[in-house]
């Protein structure tokens, strides 16, 4: 028995030793060069930019190559796929563009995020101040503002305390994507660098537009910078905004537990940003530590009846006095009831028009209360900081954050690198094909240890019916 255990053990450790050595395989970007002939390269600027010294940094690896990569994965993972390689982000020695002739566009679509005003001014700071670039304008009103509008002229002048300021100055809507009328625009603008800031519905309209250009052999380069406070991006490891989502989050958690804890019987609901992934609600709960319940889109939950929510309220204010529940606006969908109209309604981008499941939750426990404890007194404080969460400017972190995707885009683009996206990857900034993005999401995975100190901070069921 010793030697086949002995044995097993060994085949194990084989086992981990070949995955280590498992294929990487490079998801490469496209590049200007490939669909348009006879590109000039010129050396970069930031040769004789006096500030960042290159010429003592030179042999230093200050401009990335090629073969200069960031790996998605890079634990040991016991499982059959494929791991991947991107390339990192950064200057490279030999520019695509000549700096004179670059009319650059610059476009934020969708909702609001922390961040936004501090990306489109790092994007114009780095563009004048590393490339020499002056012809740079802004798109208006999201992706309708293309053909709708007269582009904004931008400088340094212009933008220099944008990062100090919530929302977006270019202003933003939803919908109004029309392929044609967006590319014959940007033709007509003669705009050859064209920024997309926006989330999912966003990138996958850029991957539109960059094949719409690509095959019109256009020598214009599309960059997305995808935004999204829910922080549901896949393959990168942050969204912006994220970080100043989760602090102001907590100043309504911390808000709801003192109306809660002064009331008898108190219930202090939050309900949060996340439409399909619980990320700002998980994260909240574990800085705030004074929630007793995270209810999110990844988990089913369920009302009555035991191992369910009511059991579970009962008990906690029986012990505590009081309650504090956060949900994400996504959760509990499946179980609102909706009527036919509603569950047909979509929003101008396509997106189903979820149902408030705050005001809904709110009414089912007052419910829940005066049906079985019809003489006791209870207390429900229903707080919604969704337009105060995202509508404040970006925290030190995401303007850090948003000040190195927007330098990382350009020093892509100015490389010839088009159809792509930017972010960090285990912490290191790279380029991702626009498609990979747009198809990819970012669940909270409920099996790993981040769900379950969740669960032990807050001691809810696991609302599986037995």
């Amino acid at each position: 028995m010793a030697m086949a255990a002995s044995s097993n053990s060994e085949a194990e450790s084989a086992s981990d030793i070949s995955n280590l050595f498992k294929p990487i395989y490079l998801k490469d970007v496209p590049h200007l060069s490939h669909y348009v002939p006879n590109l000039q390269t010129r050396p970069n600027p930031l040769d004789h930019n006096p500030y960042f010294n290159t010429r003592h940094l030179r042999d230093h690896g200050f401009y990335l190559t090629h073969s200069d990569l960031v790996l998605r994965h890079i634990e040991n993972d016991p499982s059959p796929l494929p791991r991947f390689a991107y390339h990192r982000a950064g200057p490279r020695k030999l520019i695509y563009f000549d700096p004179s002739l670059v009319r650059v566009g610059i476009v934020t679509c969708g909702g609001l995020c922390p961040g936004l005003n501090t990306v489109i001014r790092e994007l114009v700071m780095g563009l004048w101040h590393l490339y020499d670039v002056r012809h740079i304008m802004g798109i208006t009103a999201g992706y309708r503002g293309f053909y709708s509008s007269e582009p904004l002229p931008l400088n340094p002048k212009v933008v220099q305390h944008w990062h100090n300021v919530g929302g977006t100055l270019l202003q933003t809507s939803r919908g109004g994507f029309h392929l044609n009328d967006i590319v014959d625009a940007i033709q007509n603008h003669a705009f050859n660098q064209v920024y997309i800031i926006g989330g999912d519905g966003t990138m996958r309209g850029a991957v539109k537009i960059f094949e719409e250009i690509r095959r019109r052999k256009l020598e214009v380069a599309v960059v997305g910078i995808p935004k999204t406070v829910d922080n549901d991006v896949g393959i990168i490891d942050k969204s912006f905004g994220f970080q100043t989502a989760v602090e102001m989050a907590q100043q309504a958690i911390s808000a709801a537990h003192v109306e809660a804890e002064s009331a008898v019987n108190g219930i202090g609901l939050v309900k949060l940003m996340g439409r399909s992934t619980g990320h700002i609600a998980l994260h909240a709960t574990l800085s705030s530590r004074d929630v007793d319940c995270c209810l999110i889109p990844e988990i089913d939950f369920y009302l009555e009846g035991k191992g369910g929510l009511f059991e579970f309220l009962d008990q906690r204010l029986k012990e505590n006095g009081h309650v504090v529940i956060v949900v994400a606006e996504g959760a509990g969908q499946d179980i609102i009831p909706r009527t036919d109209s509603q569950k047909e309604e979509q929003d101008e981008s396509g997106n189903l028009v979820f149902l408030d499941v705050g005001a809904w939750l709110k009414s089912e426990l007052n419910n829940w209360w005066a049906r079985d404890h019809p003489h006791e007194l209870f207390t429900v404080k229903y707080i919604d900081p969704t337009y105060m969460i995202r509508a404040v400017h970006a925290n030190a972190s995401d303007n850090l954050y948003c000040t190195l995707l927007a330098h990382s885009a350009i020093h892509g683009v100015m490389a010839g690198y088009t159809g792509f996206v930017t972010g960090p990857i285990n912490g290191n900034y790279a380029y991702i094909p626009l498609e990979d993005v747009a198809q990819a999401n970012n669940p909270v995975d409920t099996k790993d240890h981040k769900w379950s100190w969740v669960r032990s901070i807050t001691n809810q069921p696991d609302f599986v019916r037995r």
